[in-house]
């Protein structure tokens, strides 16, 4: 497959280029983690995790009047995760990352089809989540308006799998591919209007999902509704943001779900030329309902969750699906320290939105440190992060305190490199 995809590429640097902006890029991006209670308490006994991941993309792009065609390679590389002379990558992560045509109609309507990032505003419900060195995509056809300050975007997507079991299917449309909310069917429409120190945006979402029975045969779909508001405020030195959003329907499965929430305000000052602050808060509704079968717990779906509720990713990042909900308090500093670089600081406390069992709901207070610095076409990124878990923490990642370690904390140093190695431009 990867001399394919080689091939395909040689082909498109082929092309002529008077009539058109042709542009090749890539990135390289290693980050070093040392992780001692990233996403879960970890008890005293357990060593720590230590490791180095590299993302390498290799992208090109094919701009013309009437169409732009992007694509997107990549790999996911852990170093040492072959061994040596191996014939063949051991985690097979070489794929394509995006693959997509924006077609210009007139007046304003373009279509997007493929294999494509969808992000929105703050990316609270849908995000590219680059942090993730797999990164997040969607196979979706968009049709798309914009006229001055107002934007329109129609999503349209049907999933299925052509390598499940059942081989190409000539009857029926059973979808196998399941986890981390993998849809069969999606619908939304995303409407954004810009005036000259506000904007505001709406989005009505539906997700269908492959159902099982006890046999694990398909048996129907389930669909999930989310409906919210962005909102943006912007004068001077201050600034402000605003999110709501409510699901309902179903999850997989017919899990009924009614209630559910998401209500999040963010503020923020330019205190002077080098200091920013932030404060705000967001509450995510949890389960109250004692049943397997209805849920009142909200899950942000295809957001970029690590940007959100602290960055070692204790909540909704592949997690806390369906508990006690969330209530996150948190302030941030950020100081421009001079010759392209910065150092954020942000406490963030956490509670349950809804009580554990015990009757608890403090969950903890986390400290969330990031040094950033631009070079010449590279940048380094310095972090570090702890946890200083409250009683509820331990009894809802299911680890004692006698038995967790002292001290749970995370740390990282990533470095990006985005060349630019070919560029040309419409004549």
């Amino acid at each position: 497959m990867k001399n394919q995809y080689i091939i395909v590429l040689l082909a498109v640097l082929c092309v002529q280029f008077s009539v058109a902006q042709f542009t090749l890029d890539g990135q390289f991006r290693p980050r070093t983690e040392y992780r001692h209670g990233y996403g879960n308490v970890i008890p005293d006994a357990a060593d720590a995790g230590f490791a180095i991941s590299t993302r390498a993309r290799l992208n090109v792009s094919y701009d013309i009047d009437s169409y732009l065609f992007y694509l997107s390679f990549q790999d996911v590389m852990v170093w040492g995760e072959n061994r040596q002379i191996l014939p063949d990558d051991q985690n097979d992560s070489f794929a394509v990352f995006e693959a997509w045509a924006a077609i210009n109609l007139g007046k304003g309507w373009s279509t997007k089809l493929g294999r494509q990032v969808i992000s929105y505003d703050d990316q609270r419900i849908f995000g590219g989540l680059d942090w993730a060195q797999q990164g997040r995509n969607h196979d979706a056809g968009l049709l798309k308006y914009k006229k001055e300050k107002f934007m329109l975007d129609v999503g349209l997507a049907f999933s299925q799998d052509f390598d499940n079991p059942a081989g190409f299917q000539s009857v029926g449309t059973a979808y196998n591919t399941t986890g981390f909310f993998t849809y069969k069917t999606m619908q939304y429409l995303y409407a954004k209007q810009q005036w000259t120190d506000f904007s505001g945006s709406i989005l009505a979402l539906n997700n269908g999902f492959q159902n099982f029975n006890i046999l694990d045969e398909a048996d129907g779909t389930s669909n999930l509704q989310t409906i919210g508001a962005h909102l943006e405020y912007k004068k001077g030195s201050f600034n402000a943001s605003a999110n709501v959003f409510l699901q309902t329907g179903e999850r997989q499965n017919i899990v009924k779900v009614g209630g559910a929430y998401l209500i999040g305000l963010e503020l923020g000052y330019k205190a002077s030329d080098k200091v920013a602050l932030g404060l705000g808060t967001e509450i995510i509704s949890g389960n109250k309902a004692d049943t397997t079968d209805k849920t009142e717990a909200f899950f942000p779906l295809y957001g970029t969750n690590h940007k959100f509720n602290g960055f070692m990713d204790y909540f909704y990042v592949g997690n806390h699906a369906n508990s006690v909900g969330l209530t996150d308090i948190h302030a941030s500093a950020k100081f421009d320290l001079g010759k392209k670089s910065s150092l954020l600081v942000k406490v963030l406390n956490f509670s349950g939105q809804q009580e554990l069992a015990s009757g608890e709901k403090s969950l903890g207070t986390e400290l969330d440190l990031v040094f950033s610095k631009s070079f010449n076409g590279y940048g380094l990124a310095v972090g570090y992060s702890q946890m200083f878990a409250s009683d509820g923490m331990y009894e809802l990642k299911g680890v004692t305190e006698e038995l967790a370690a002292n001290s749970q904390n995370w740390a990282w140093v990533m470095l990006t490199i985005k060349p630019k190695l070919f560029s040309s431009s419409k004549e």
